[in-house]
């Protein structure tokens, strides 16, 4: 089981903080030794992470800790109860730290740890927990944690055996949580809900080699004996077939039975009790702003009808004769705008990628050190996600990062919108942004993995723009295809609030989006439910790039002639993840140290 640090150690912590009185391990008995500011601040960042990476061995797994690979989180009621006790004594150790005698630097930190407590604690009123299963991920995809695990030795083998094993109880957890939220009136939407029993069917496979779990178990390093290959492949088979099948198996009759029955036929997350409370909170989490609803929705429209034009007259240099719904048909039915198989369609993307690389040092001078790869999302997931993500590299760099593409019904991924996607999830877009955070100097772990959605999707969204200063939308399709990526996330703003603040429908939601992209109709689908399903998120998309660009059109207009496109860029990664609001303060003091030279 997990070992969090248990809440009297954050009492005696903040004790420490407040009155000096931590002594070192040499002289505890005879010489108190009182902390700094700066040292308490970095005690509790130091300790904060070491809970979080208990707590959470599916995050440690992602972050290259290889410590907690042979368990899952804790999520029965208690365990989260004692997560939620811990983090409102944290903000509270936070608070006793006097922010005034700090750096610069710490105080960055200080804020953003802050702001990241402040905003768990907040949303610790909305039960959040009762709702363990979403449409594009949950227990049902738990087998994807494979992807990041290592596999070099029979030990790290025989870690997975351990989680493979210990999967059952996440599954009744799960179980319990669900019978809870069903207890007190929190349910999901069945429109999302209805997609999960084929994901669970997914699990429940007659031979064990034929699960997704047994994937590892097919590949070996080379230096692993015969026999240890033999015995742990038969562990595998046994406890696939005798504890996880079963499990799933019993989650998914209760799922059909007991939840999904009673799952809601409303969409808008103020359906939910305090719904309207939680989506306020959700917009200015996700946005980093004070933007409300209707604020969020008008610039919506606004940028719909800016890009409206653009996209006219891109249009007009494809030499196409027809209005734009014609035009939109066309970009999703000609066969020369689609792979025929996926292998095609990831070879396509492979290639893409390198011809991007070369032309990086246009935009930055700081390119970071850390690799990135590309491949195809996994099969259990591929239907009923998105395009394409990132997935990023260990924290220690014994794992590179990876631009993941979906590769399911290649005749529904038009190649014209593969440059945008690109530059967006790998590079100059997300790797540049994660790998160069894991490659901040003095920055405390929380930092370099910190992600601020504003932050992250507005940087990846305004990487797309940075082809044309790459030069790599020489073909109008191509041009044509990033205009429609901004246009879509222009959408989101309309659509987002439209449905969780305004009372739209999902059918009016798709037939909006499909009337202002060319996007096509199983991605709609898709990207529609997303919305559904996650409140608030697809709104930090417009809102961090529209910043982004905001500063570095008012950097050109101060510098002129000594405005350096590679040192704004390289000066906005430097931040970090942080709010928008401290990423803006950062930039205007950037900006008028770059005049004062």
């Amino acid at each position: 089981m997990p070992v969090p640090l248990p809440t009297h150690g954050f009492k005696r912590l903040l004790a420490c903080i407040t009155l000096g009185a931590c002594m070192t391990a040499t002289h505890a008995q005879h010489v108190a030794a009182p902390q700094s500011p700066a040292a308490a601040l970095h005690a509790l960042f130091a300790s904060e992470w070491e809970r979080r990476l208990a707590d959470d061995p599916e995050f440690a797994s992602y972050q290259g800790d290889t410590r907690f690979n042979d368990r899952w989180s804790d999520m029965r009621l208690p365990a989260i109860a004692a997560r939620q006790a811990a983090d409102r004594a944290a903000l509270q150790a936070l608070r006793a730290i006097p922010r005034a005698a700090l750096s610069a630097a710490d105080q960055l930190h200080h804020d953003t740890f802050e702001w990241q407590l402040q905003l768990a604690v907040q949303r610790q009123r909305f039960d959040e927990h009762l709702l363990p299963l979403g449409h594009q991920g949950g227990v049902q995809t738990a087998d994807t944690i494979a992807q990041v695990m290592p596999f070099e030795t029979a030990a790290h083998y025989r870690q997975y055996l351990a989680r493979m094993a210990a999967l059952p109880e996440l599954l009744d957890q799960t179980l319990v949580l669900m019978q809870a939220g069903r207890a007190a009136g929190r349910m999901p939407p069945r429109v999302l809900m209805a997609r999960v029993p084929a994901q669970l069917a997914a699990q429940i496979v007659s031979d064990p080699t034929h699960s997704p779990f047994y994937g590892p178990f097919r590949r070996w390093p080379a230096a692993l004996p015969e026999a240890d290959r033999q015995a742990l492949a038969a562990q595998a088979r046994e406890v696939i077939s005798t504890r996880i099948v079963p499990a799933y198996s019993r989650l998914k009759a209760a799922f059909e039975a007991d939840y999904l029955p009673y799952t809601r036929d409303s969409i808008a997350a103020s359906a939910q009790p305090d719904g309207a409370e939680q989506y306020a909170l959700m917009v200015r989490s996700f946005t980093t702003t004070a933007l409300t609803p209707r604020q969020i929705h008008d610039i919506g429209l606004a940028e719909v009808a800016r890009l409206q034009l653009a996209m006219e007259r891109v249009k007009a240099q494809t030499g196409f004769s027809g209005d734009m719904p014609a035009f939109f048909e066309h970009l999703r039915s000609d066969p020369r705008f689609f792979k025929r198989t996926p292998e095609e369609l990831l070879a396509s993307y492979q290639a893409l990628a390198k011809r991007v690389d070369p032309e990086l040092v246009k935009i930055s001078k700081t390119i970071p050190r850390l690799p990135y790869g590309v491949r195809a999302i996994p099969a259990t997931l591929a239907p009923d996600t998105y395009t394409a993500y990132y997935q990023g590299g260990a924290a220690d760099g014994s794992r590179a990062g990876y631009y993941v593409v979906n590769t399911y019904k290649p005749e529904t991924r038009p190649t014209w919108e593969m440059m945008a996607l690109t530059l967006h999830e790998a590079v100059p877009g997300h790797h540049f942004q994660f790998a160069r955070a894991l490659e901040l100097p003095d920055m405390p772990m929380f930092r370099k993995t910190a992600y601020f959605v504003a932050y992250g999707e507005g940087w990846a969204l305004y990487a797309e723009q940075l082809g044309h200063d790459m030069g790599l939308y020489d073909d109008p399709y191509d041009h044509f295809g990033q205009l429609t990526y901004e246009m879509w996330r222009a959408v989101r703003l309309v659509l987002d609030t439209g449905i969780h603040a305004f009372g739209w429908t999902r059918q009016q939601a798709i037939d909006y989006f499909k009337a202002h992209t060319a996007k096509s109709e199983l991605d709609i689908l898709n990207e529609v439910d997303r919305y559904i399903g996650w409140p608030g998120q697809a709104l930090a998309y417009k809102i961090g790039q529209l910043r982004i660009a905001g500063l570095r059109a008012q950097a050109e207009r101060r510098l002129g002639a000594r405005f350096d496109l590679r040192d704004f860029n390289d000066a906005v990664l430097a931040t970090g993840s942080v709010p928008l609001e401290a990423l803006e303060a950062r930039m205007l003091a950037w900006l008028a140290e770059q005049g004062a030279r």
